[in-house]
């Protein structure tokens, strides 16, 4: 507890550890609070591109939380930032949602819904799903565009259990085409890296905070970060010793943690 109360960076995965659909888990305004209090900062980092970061905010607040864009970094920023480097120009085929297509198409990614004008194949979370999409990307990885996804989740958590994900989606894209995406969130180390880029913290100020182990604490160990497990989203103590990603502390769950943290203050 010494050393995890030295971290001033947390990064802050949402979705199962934050909050579950409109349910701001408990502790969560005391915690955000301790670290501003330290002298710390905090980043929401999240591997769901089907809504803008506005979408969160709006979110947070009704949640009772205040935010700013400032306070996150999500898989669309990853996923830009790799398009500009890798695929610079490529007009991209947006299989998600209309946010998503929007987050690109304003950042100056090209977009369309047209298979005959794609160059790429680009996947997100999509809640608006068809299957005029599916039936677009079986063409177009046949064709041979290279495909690019934002995360690798197989699932989200909702309040009456979970639905699929980007990366459910893809294994059946996979499945029916034997093409592979290549995944840009978490658990790749990007997203953890650009956080330190920006807020200008070492590896050893920085934690990350996560449910999931095979993209939240993977992430953290991919970069050479910390982490902590919550018990509170999609990952159980199990999953430890089925994927063999050994997070540095395991907590029920974020409220636990700030009481723990608070009596070291």
């Amino acid at each position: 507890m010494a050393q995890l109360s030295e971290k001033r960076l947390f990064l802050l995965d949402m979705d199962g550890t934050i909050y579950l659909d409109e349910r701001l888990f408990d502790g969560v305004p005391e915690f955000l609070r301790y670290v501003r209090r330290v002298g710390g900062r905090y980043l929401f980092l999240t591997n769901n591109s089907s809504r803008g970061v506005e979408g969160y905010i709006e979110k947070m607040h009704r949640l009772g939380i205040n935010t700013c864009r400032e306070d996150y970094l999500t898989s669309v920023d990853a996923t830009i930032r790799y398009l500009r480097a890798s695929l610079p120009g490529r007009i991209c085929y947006v299989a998600g949602t209309v946010s998503f297509m929007d987050q690109l198409a304003q950042a100056g990614i090209p977009v369309t819904r047209d298979r005959e004008q794609a160059e790429v194949l680009l996947c997100g979370f999509d809640t608006e799903l068809t299957f005029q999409k599916l039936e677009d990307a079986c063409i177009l990885l046949n064709r041979g565009v290279p495909f690019i996804a934002t995360n690798p989740d197989w699932v989200c958590p909702t309040w009456y259990g979970s639905v699929p994900d980007c990366g459910s989606v893809c294994r059946m894209l996979t499945t029916a085409t034997g093409r592979e995406p290549t995944f840009i969130g978490k658990p790749q180390p990007e997203m953890a890296r650009l956080a330190m880029e920006r807020t200008g913290f070492s590896p050893e100020q920085t934690v990350l905070l996560g449910d999931r182990l095979y993209t939240d604490i993977a992430c953290g160990v991919n970069a050479g970060i910390d982490t902590v497990f919550v018990l509170s989203g999609e990952g159980t103590q199990a999953d430890i010793a089925a994927y063999q990603i050994h997070p540095t502390w395991v907590y029920p769950n974020i409220g636990t943690l700030y009481r723990e943290l608070e009596e070291t203050v």
